[in-house]
């Protein structure tokens, strides 16, 4: 393949992305789908000889690749969220009430239903099978962009307009997707201890103080003080040169989103909250200017760059030896986390006896339920636990997780994103909108 052939596919790529966005928005089809496509359509033209286009031949470069793509992510989704969390009000938590049933009850019963279905139908180890549900429980920041909210828009020099709130739906999925790919990080490391550190007597006190609790907990303290930090600069600072709202600098997201993390996992707090508990801070912050818009937008064109690549490097390496070791117990478990598993926890999460169920300030019909606990989307976060797992220990059987992971977003890109735009073109439409 020479250089000349590689600009073209990579121009034409980047053309794909920039335009499907827009022309599937109303289409029973999806963006990254066609990426996937492409992706492996460019997988069957010949490589030159010993260059090895799959994750785990390349598995640093993966992890970090997929890193920046769930960062950029964090930070859109944080932006884009308009409804307010005080951590001192109790009003504003009972408002987030379906997204910590899900992060407290679904999140926790999808890592252990696919740690037992890794162990029993697969015959993994236990360390393997815990990073197996660790990686496949999160719902993704990044592909489920067609289930999300749309995040702020400018408004034309003026102030805008508070976001609606009425699409519990929608926000729910935005809000869950933005905490439990950092608060998949403590079961990663369980996953890692087991491997190295042996059974769990050994390090269960210390993983329950520090992995689980402590290190969430500074992760979110660091976000939220580089976050009102930033915003105090952005917003409210002595000089007008400094003031980065008046000038309409938009780059200062891409600056929080490097900061917060960069300092998080240097204290030893998770990265990922502190990312997303930065971009909330921020948007708390004159709520209604328009330059969270112009934040939003430059973050989302990052993220779409990054989720290109991602998409492609997958799609390549799925017609170049990556679904080599998929099994058939790794094929039955994929469809039953994508279609009993996650539908079946996210609807206990948010059951109730009525046809309605309040949760804090919101009701959400039956139908409502069924399409929040469906949409859990897989996507690049589980490529990133994954990478980051395999690096720091052996789990002996990584080929096979890595061919189970990837054949679960392909299942999961394909029919969520199939179902996603008619699905909540009949929720709108049933409540009137």
């Amino acid at each position: 393949m020479t250089v000349d052939v590689v600009f073209i596919l990579a121009g034409a790529s980047l053309l794909l992305a920039v335009v499907l966005p827009v022309a599937l928005s109303r289409a029973a089809v999806s963006a990254p789908i066609v990426l996937l496509v492409v992706g492996a359509l460019i997988g069957l033209l010949p490589l030159p000889e010993g260059v090895e286009l799959t994750p785990m031949a390349n598995r640093s470069f993966v992890q970090h690749l997929t890193e920046f793509c769930v960062l950029f992510a964090l930070m859109g989704v944080g932006l884009a969220l308009d409804r307010p969390l005080d951590l001192r009000r109790l009003g504003a938590w009972r408002k987030w009430g379906a997204t910590w049933r899900l992060l407290g009850i679904a999140m926790p019963l999808t890592i252990a239903a696919v740690a037992v279905l890794g162990w029993w139908a697969m015959g993994l180890g236990p360390a393997a099978a815990v990073l197996l549900g660790s990686a496949l429980a999160p719902t993704d920041p990044v592909l489920a962009s067609d289930v999300q909210v749309e995040g702020p828009t400018p408004a034309d020099g003026a102030e805008q307009e508070e976001i609606d709130e009425s699409d519990e739906v929608r926000f729910a999925l935005t809000s869950e997707a933005g905490l439990n790919d950092g608060l998949a990080f403590p079961f990663v490391y369980a996953a890692i201890f087991l491997a190295t550190l042996g059974p769990v007597t050994e390090w269960g006190l210390r993983w329950l103080a520090w992995d689980l609790v402590g290190k969430t907990l500074l992760g979110v303290l660091v976000g939220l003080v580089v976050g009102w930090v930033l915003a105090k600069v952005a917003f409210r600072a002595p000089r007008l040169s400094l003031r980065l709202a008046e000038t309409g600098e938009p780059l200062l997201a891409l600056a929080a989103v490097l900061l917060s993390y960069g300092v998080a996992e240097l204290v030893g707090g998770y990265g990922f909250l502190a990312v997303f508990a930065c971009a909330m801070t921020l948007r708390s912050a004159e709520r209604g200017h328009d330059y969270h818009a112009h934040m939003h937008q430059t973050i989302e064109r990052l993220e779409r760059l990054f989720t290109l690549a991602v998409l492609l490097i997958l799609g390549v390496a799925m017609t170049n030896g990556l679904l080599s070791t998929l099994t058939w117990p790794a094929v039955a478990v994929a469809f039953l986390l994508v279609f009993v598993v996650r539908p079946v926890t996210g609807y206990l999460a948010l059951w109730s006896r009525h046809d309605t169920c309040r949760v804090g300030d919101h009701v959400l019909t039956r139908g409502e339920r069924a399409a929040t606990a469906f949409f859990g989307v897989r996507g690049v976060g589980s490529l990133f636990y994954l990478a980051y797992a395999t690096g720091a220990a052996d789990f002996g059987d990584s080929q096979v997780l890595w061919s189970t992971v990837a054949f679960t977003i392909v299942l999961s890109v394909l029919v969520h994103g199939v179902t996603a735009t008619p699905v909540m073109r009949r929720l709108e439409r049933a409540r009137g909108l």
